[in-house]
């Protein structure tokens, strides 16, 4: 019960307290403010602007040269054929090869009148992997001239050394080109002809 008392007590004396300084903080003594001073005057001066600095001309671009004309490009005719066959040996007597077991290289054939001619030949790339280890042979080859002159068919009859120069020497085949054989006025396939490729390194 006492507690409960000073309890109150205490309570009273602590808002008490409190609103006498709350009075005192918003008590009027009736003095009057300070003046303030005048606040300053900024006076601001546009200077108008100058006419010469402030125009300015847009001058055109001058236009672009006109392009020049492209230089004229000579035609220059492709070479009849592109050897890269150092040291490439192909037997190729001067007659003509179209007959039906004409072979060139050493193996002798039948020619006969009307066949066809030759009018293109492309020599065979010498393998690098045999020129350098000094290995020569020959091919022996089969093939078909069609009705255009074409070369088509080809195969491998006999190869020495076996398929080392077999693929450089077909390939070699299928780009040579003959005037056809004619019969009664008529161009016509003349199949089952041969040729013998020699591969031979020169000798210095």
């Amino acid at each position: 019960m006492i507690r409960l008392i000073i309890s109150m007590f205490l309570g009273a004396t602590a808002a008490f307290g409190l609103f006498f300084i709350m009075a005192k903080l918003v008590e009027n003594t009736g003095e009057r403010a300070e003046a303030l001073e005048p606040p300053p005057v900024i006076d601001i001066v546009m200077q108008e602007p100058d006419d010469a600095t402030q125009t300015r001309v847009r001058q055109p671009p001058p236009p672009p040269p006109p392009p020049a004309e492209p230089p004229k490009v000579e035609m220059v005719e492709p070479d009849s054929a592109d050897p890269d066959a150092s040291g490439f040996s192909l037997s190729l007597p001067g007659v003509d090869t179209g007959g039906v077991g004409v072979s060139i290289g050493g193996f002798g054939g039948q020619i006969q009148d009307g066949d066809a001619t030759p009018i293109f030949r492309q020599d065979p790339k010498y393998p690098p992997e045999a020129a350098r280890d000094g290995r020569e042979g020959w091919v022996l080859l089969s093939f078909t001239i069609n009705e255009i002159g074409g070369v088509e068919d080809v195969e491998v009859i006999q190869a020495e050394p076996k398929r080392i120069f077999d693929r450089e020497a077909k390939r070699a085949l299928r780009k040579w080109r003959y005037n056809p054989k004619i019969v009664d006025g008529v161009a016509v396939r003349q199949p089952g002809l041969q040729v013998q490729l020699d591969f031979t390194l020169g000798k210095d």
